[in-house]
């Protein structure tokens, strides 16, 4: 004998019917079949909705009542085209009784909880009805029988209790005697033993299929939904989510009462009393394995079954002095709440005995805390205790899972993910079995916690970085093409996963909360919407998504003043945007401390040398107890550049333009060529090696004249350079009379820093730097004579834009 029980959604269209038919028809072949059914997709709604609007005087309770007639002979017309004259009659008089039900309601203006049971049985007696007629019709050995023939409750009505001996007896009896191959019966429906209808509550048609299969003692229970079983998490809020091939009761129960919405723990008590397994299984799917329920779990090498979450949560919490050692608070307040019949899902208390949390349904906040107040007047009005305080907009986590117990660290590696992605905890529960840790956090917070904790327990180490990046010109756009290049590198490699979910130019922004498409990015951005630098920013923040990065590719001062909002967030800063660290040292401190404050790293590798690790090896010195002495540099690649291909038989505008088109300067050059640019790494350097300093402490020996320095708009400078030629010949006349060669160098000695044009000699190791190229000399405790240098190209979009995509790995690697 087998059971299976079919939901709403199951049967919930003429396409679905056909496959629970197909499914019924296969499993009957090798014996008899006892089929439990739900009412169709949303009906048993549709019928409240219609006696609440009835009730209330409402007429348009008639175009629901409608609405549920065209539901049902719609799907008689595709199960049955031809010949189902009879079927519809039958139907058409269930209706007219449904009908004339809801008119005596309006008629009444009464909604009593004895009509409603009435009332929504119709869905399930509908249901059952045109299944099994449809077999009947396809030549199947098929019959309906009435459920409230079988099952006999109680009459509290709307959740109504089974009288088992009855019950039992009337089950084995009937299918006993039975013949039929099929059995089609209406779930949720049943009968009081004074013969009035009711209902068994919500989950009662798995109730229905779990006191049968109770009864009839079958091997295994299974309960058909459009689900392929319970799963890691929510799937719909976690792409990675698996179906779990097996779980304990205990463990199915868990979850269950935290929010997976397959079963509904107390329906099912019945098989669980006698052990039997529950098998979930999917309609849509019939092949795929699904979760098998039982006590015999075979071995599983995950500690951790399943992460899943109820929302609508509120906190309550009772505290007070006058609580300390006084026996009988806690039986108080949870007598009050169970005297207003409100559901107590989470509880803590702290060990002082200062105060006690629980958490409850945000429908019951109000209702529990005047209750308490009222009852607790007494201890309130003397100080004793506080009144209630009440947190709403929050959501209960939980992982679940058997052997939690026998495995250390599971609750701290729990608490360390969620806070390293900013979610703050309210509350933490664990029971003393250990099976279930839960904490209550913030209900925006829910998606990026399961997710976060799914990847930590669930995925193949795999770690998935959200990134946002403003600036998409020159070097983002190759920032862009090297991270679409290596994508599958990373993660195969590193078992990174990055994500490129917002993309800013100066005009558009566009975003993906799951990833924009590499592949025609530029098209996207083109038709995106209207830029904003504080629409960007709320755009990530909303989306809330974990291990999310904020890349700025511009030289924009506000974008820069934004960096603030994104670190308090918990969204890492990825900047090759100099302004930030080369602002006022309370502005750049503010930053360091709350990228730690808020785990969010705050990255500029680029700010100095582009793609060249300076910074990276300057703070792996001083970490590791070096401490430095001076600092030689020639920083500018552009302004290196530009000296290395200036001579007599050049002009210095031409050259400089040359740099500006082949991206080697700032679009305005006067930024490289004035110093100001070298000034501000130089003063990074310092600040990154212990020295607090601000730009205008560093000397600046300006080798441009006047006349440069004041022209108004980057034309203008660049006249001024045609105008002053005769300037920059005399530069290099001087160096080349001495066999030099022009350098601008960035000093940093003994707490002082400066920037200037220096001349220098043959055999020097800046001498014969070339192109582009930039050179950074560290001269520290360890390294006092011959310093550790870097070398290499400091300038060009490429090399900008790896630096950057390698700060943005350094963080997915931390």
């Amino acid at each position: 004998m087998n059971v299976l029980k079919f939901g709403g959604t199951s049967v919930g269209s003429a396409k679905n019917i056909n496959k629970v038919i197909d499914i019924l028809s296969t499993y009957a072949l090798s014996g008899p079949v006892i089929c439990v059914v739900s009412a169709v997709g949303g009906v048993t709604d549709k019928l409240l909705k219609a006696g609440m609007l009835a009730q209330q005087k409402d007429k348009n309770y008639e175009i629901t009542f409608d609405n549920i007639t065209s539901i049902h002979h719609d799907i008689v017309s595709e199960l049955v085209p031809t010949e189902n004259g009879t079927i519809l009659s039958h139907i058409d008089t269930l209706l007219e009784q449904l009908q004339s039900l809801l008119d005596g309601i309006f008629l009444i203006n009464e909604l009593s909880p004895k009509t409603s049971d009435k009332l929504v049985s119709f869905g399930e007696t509908l249901s059952s009805f045109i299944i099994a007629q449809t077999m009947q019709k396809r030549g199947m050995d098929c019959i309906q029988k009435n459920s409230q023939e079988l099952i006999v409750t109680n009459s509290n009505f709307t959740k109504a209790e089974v009288f088992y001996n009855q019950t039992n007896a009337k089950i084995k009896d009937y299918f006993k005697e039975a013949k039929q191959q099929i059995t089609i019966l209406p779930g949720f429906i049943a009968k009081s033993s004074s013969g009035e209808m009711t209902t068994l509550g919500r989950g009662g048609s798995d109730f229905t299929a779990a006191i049968i299969a109770a009864a009839l003692k079958v091997k295994q229970l299974e309960i058909w939904t459009d689900v392929s079983g319970m799963y890691t998490t929510n799937p719909k809020l976690v792409k990675h989510a698996f179906p779990i091939k097996s779980l304990s009761y205990q463990e199915a129960m868990e979850l269950s009462h935290f929010g997976a919405k397959v079963l509904y723990p107390p329906t099912v008590q019945p098989v669980l009393d006698l052990n039997i397994p529950i098998h979930i299984k999917n309609t849509l799917e019939p092949e795929v394995e699904g979760t098998k329920i039982s006590n015999n779990v075979s071995q599983n090498p995950r500690v951790v079954k399943g992460i899943t979450n109820i929302n609508n949560i509120a906190l309550l919490t009772l505290q007070g002095n006058g609580m300390v050692g006084i026996p009988g608070f806690s039986k108080r307040l949870f007598g009050t709440l169970a005297t207003e019949k409100i559901n107590v899902i989470f509880i803590t208390q702290a060990s002082s005995e200062h105060s006690i949390c629980f958490g409850i349904d945000i429908g019951d906040a109000k209702r529990a805390k005047t209750a308490i107040d009222n009852y607790f007047e007494n201890e309130i009005s003397l100080h004793k205790i506080d009144p209630i305080l009440i947190e709403k907009d929050l959501s209960i986590i939980a992982l679940v899972g058997d052997n939690m117990k026998s495995h250390q660290g599971i609750s701290g590696r729990m608490f360390s993910t969620l806070g390293k992605n900013n979610i703050n905890i309210r509350a933490i529960a664990q029971g003393a079995s250990e099976r279930n840790i839960s904490a209550v956090i913030a209900e925006k917070d829910v998606k990026k916690a399961l997710n976060t904790l799914h990847e930590r327990f669930f995925e193949v180490k795999t770690k998935q970085i959200n990134v946002f990046i403003t600036g998409v010109g020159n070097v983002g756009e190759r920032l862009v093409e090297q991270i679409k290049q290596q994508k599958k590198f990373l993660k195969d490699r590193l078992k990174i996963n990055i994500k490129v979910v917002g993309l800013s130019n100066s005009r558009t922004m566009v975003f993906d909360e799951n990833g924009i498409s590499l592949n025609d990015w530029k098209s996207q951005l083109n038709t995106g919407e209207q830029a904003s630098l504080q629409g960007f920013f709320q755009r990530a923040k909303d989306f809330n998504l974990r291990n999310s990065i904020f890349v700025d590719v511009t030289a924009n001062e506000a974008i820069s003043k934004l960096y603030k909002a994104y670190l308090k967030e918990s969204i890492a800063v990825v900047a090759c945007n100099k302004i930030a660290c080369s602002s006022t040292f309370e502005n750049y401190s503010e930053l360091k401390h709350l990228s730690q404050k808020y785990n969010a790293p705050f990255l500029f590798e680029t700010n100095v040398g582009a793609g060249l690790p300076v910074i990276d090896t300057l703070n792996n010195l001083i970490a590791s107890g070096d401490k430095i002495n001076s600092i030689q540099a020639v920083l500018s690649g552009s302004l290196n550049f530009v000296f290395n291909n200036f001579d007599d038989s050049t002009k210095f505008h031409d050259i400089v333009k040359q740099a500006q088109q082949e991206g080697y300067t700032e679009p305005d050059p006067r930024i490289d060529l004035s110093g100001v640019d070298v000034a501000r790494k130089i003063l990074i350097l310092a600040r990154e090696s212990g020295t607090e300093m601000d730009l205008s402490d560093i000397e600046n020996e300006a080798f441009l004249t006047e006349r440069n320095l004041n022209s108004g708009s980057v034309d203008d400078f660049y006249q001024s350079l045609i105008a002053d030629e005769s300037h920059f010949q005399q530069l290099y006349a001087s160096a080349k009379s001495k066999g030099c060669q022009l350098k601008y160098v960035a000093e940093f000695n003994n707490g002082s820093a400066k920037v200037g044009l220096r001349e220098i000699p043959e055999g020097h190791p800046f001498y014969n730097l070339e192109g582009k190229d930039n050179i950074v000399m560290f001269y520290t405790q360890r390294y006092p004579e011959q310093p550790m240098i870097i070398k290499g190209a400091g300038a060009g979009a490429d090399v900008t834009a790896s630096g950057l995509f390698a700060d943005i790995i350094r963080i997915g690697n931390k």
